[in-house]
């Protein structure tokens, strides 16, 4: 990693990039999404504060654990103005972020284990496969799509699962659709 002598304030974009192992066109990204700043010299070439190199830090750790850029630009935007994040900084908000990654790590946990079970028949069907059909509560009742019966008042409507809402049902019991028996 090359090393910038303390005198240097500002950094240009190239010694940003070699120093915080970010790809050039990734800080041009992070600045254009308020994560990091920069300022113009007068030859309108990009100089960032030394201090960046912690923002920059900051950013990809928490992408690395599956942060959203969103997530993180509010966390940086509640930080004063030109303050880097401080080891304080980064225990409040992993914390505060757990919640969120546990949540996710149950959700990868349950497709992983789907995963298995579509790898092993392969067929992924529409009336019994979870990642393709994920949470499909009628489906556990019969297959093929179905037309709901909503009732307004006295007059019955129809509104359909599938793709063709609104078309009126044959028969007026709840779960008449175009695959029924």
């Amino acid at each position: 990693m090359p090393q910038i002598p303390e005198k240097i304030q500002e950094l240009t974009v190239g010694q940003l990039a070699a120093r915080s192992g970010a790809a050039v066109s990734a800080l041009h990204f992070y600045e254009s999404k308020g994560l990091i700043s920069s300022r113009r010299t007068s030859g309108n070439q990009r100089r960032f504060s030394r201090d960046a190199l912690r923002r920059v830090a900051f950013v990809r750790a928490a992408q690395r654990v599956g942060i959203p850029l969103a997530t993180i630009r509010e966390a940086l935007a509640e930080l004063p103005e030109g303050r880097t994040p401080t080891e304080e900084d980064w225990a409040r908000l992993s914390r505060s972020w757990r919640s969120e990654l546990d949540e996710r790590i149950k959700q990868l946990n349950r497709l992983r284990d789907h995963l298995t079970d579509c790898i092993g028949c392969g067929c992924l069907s529409l009336e019994t496969c979870v990642l393709s059909n994920p949470d499909d509560a009628f489906g556990e009742r019969r297959a093929g799509s179905r037309l709901l019966v909503e009732r307004r008042g006295s007059a019955t409507s129809t509104t359909s699962t599938a793709t063709g809402g609104g078309r009126p049902s044959r028969a007026l019991s709840g779960e008449t659709g175009c695959c029924d028996d």
